[in-house]
């Protein structure tokens, strides 16, 4: 989450001092439902269904949430970039969590995580050294596409499986973006006592 050495603080974009708190939520979410999944040892479909599909809408509000906190110009391509990836999320949550079956979850939730990271991947790229979120956009993004490739080779096997994998995925992003959200406050924080004195 720290920025490059050649970081460039003109051509940055302006963060809301408190992106920490979009962050730091998505981490929660994350994190909660990477829990989930270790701790339920045997998930129904519908137990699935619903474990899974609130992790997608819950991750897709908070990115339409962050939207306007990136510093992302409002109408620009980026910032509807991220908001399509956010209504993807909360979209393909809503039909998981009402339709449960293994293979739905696993053709949904590997679409719509496939969709999101592919854009937090392009977000980071063509952000690099500009926002303070690329890196981890594009480590965000890296593991979201590796959960979608994954998630259809496991829809034979079941709900634990499948949770399994999308788990798996959510505990990685949940650490990230639990990193991320902790320096953002920090450096908050830090902005405002400077600003103060």
């Amino acid at each position: 989450m720290t920025l490059p050495a050649a970081f460039d603080a003109s051509a940055a974009l302006p963060a809301a001092a408190d992106l920490w708190k979009p962050v730091l939520v998505r981490a929660a979410v994350a994190l909660g439902f990477g829990a989930v999944t270790v701790f339920w040892a045997a998930p129904s479909a519908e137990g699935m269904g619903w474990a899974g599909g609130l992790y997608l809408l819950a991750t897709g509000v908070v990115l339409l949430w962050s939207v306007n906190k990136t510093g992302l110009r409002a109408g620009s391509s980026s910032s509807k970039i991220l908001s399509a990836a956010g209504a993807v999320l909360t979209g393909t949550g809503a039909a998981v969590g009402l339709l449960p079956s293994s293979l739905v979850f696993g053709v949904l939730a590997a679409v719509g995580l496939g969709l999101a990271g592919a854009a937090e991947l392009y977000l980071g790229i063509t952000h690099r050294g500009r926002s303070v979120l690329a890196r981890d956009w594009i480590a965000s993004g890296a593991v979201a596409l590796g959960t979608a490739v994954l998630l259809p080779f496991f829809i034979d096997l079941g709900p634990h499986a499948l949770l399994g994998v999308a788990g798996g995925g959510a505990i990685i992003s949940g650490v990230l973006w639990a990193l991320a959200g902790l320096t953002l406050r920090h450096d908050a924080r830090a902005d405002s006592a400077e600003a103060v004195n």
